[in-house]
């Protein structure tokens, strides 16, 4: 995560000793506070040439969707929208967990991500809780190698996007330990604001010191949901102590 306040009296250190890129670079995919999606350890010692990073960021499933028409969903793509504009009110029954990295995250065959292309996790419910599944699922995968076709096809086109490429890439990839144990996790969410282009999203984490909070903003863009980062890369708002959870939906286990 970029942080979006504080950023001025860091400008003139070295982005490596500034705090708010210590964050990111252990907090994509919300790693520093999921319990390591992101484990930094050792140089990366795989061959460049399979390396996914290095995969032509327009190879994926949503290449080319952003010139889709109002109404159109990409090729394959079908959700339940019945729910319409209504804030949920608990987790959709079908939700499973699935494995990114070594963390995991929730998913549901009617609300999304209903379409998996390697990194690319896609196709989520046009309604607040296909909003809050992507602003949950999306960010997460760009603690993993395929990053950049995430990005090119999962965020919003724009500076923001442009700026996250660059701060991204000043993060070296590196060997991600296999016996890590994450020591937090996703616990639940809230629907802070949402229309049928929008929606902000408050993601629900706990950890050893107890429960955090972050925000992230999406846009329904080229038929489904993307994530919209910040004029300065960030995906998250600053992470703030929860002491009541009574205003979040929980995913349960």
């Amino acid at each position: 995560m970029w942080l979006r306040r504080g950023a001025r009296a860091e400008e003139s250190e070295p982005y490596w000793r500034q705090r708010s890129w210590q964050w990111s670079a252990g907090f994509l995919g919300i790693a520093v506070v999921v319990g390591g999606l992101l484990a930094l350890t050792s140089p990366g010692t795989e061959d460049a040439g399979a390396d996914p990073a290095r995969r032509p960021a327009g190879s994926g499933p949503l290449a080319g969707s952003a010139a889709l028409k109002d109404g159109e969903r990409p090729g394959g793509c079908a959700t339940d929208d019945r729910a319409g504009d209504r804030l949920p009110e608990a987790a959709p029954k079908d939700l499973k967990w699935r494995e990114i990295g070594i963390g995991r995250v929730p998913v549901s065959a009617s609300a999304g991500p209903t379409r998996f292309q390697d990194e690319v996790w896609w196709c989520f419910a046009h309604t607040p809780m296909g909003a809050a599944l992507a602003a949950t699922v999306i960010p997460t995968q760009m603690s993993e190698p395929g990053w950049r076709t995430v990005t090119e096809q999962q965020l919003v086109p724009g500076d923001g996007r442009e700026m996250f490429t660059f701060m991204r890439s000043q993060s070296p990839d590196r060997a991600r330990r296999t016996d890590a144990t994450p020591a937090s996790t996703y616990v639940g969410v809230s629907v802070l604001a949402y229309t049928r282009e929008a929606a902000t999203v408050s993601l629900l984490i706990k950890g050893d010191q107890g429960f955090v909070a972050t925000s992230v903003e999406v846009r329904w863009s080229g038929g489904d949901w993307k994530v919209q980062a910040g004029g300065d890369g960030s995906l998250y708002t600053e992470v703030s102590a929860v002491q009541d959870t009574n205003s979040y939906l929980l995913w349960g286990r």
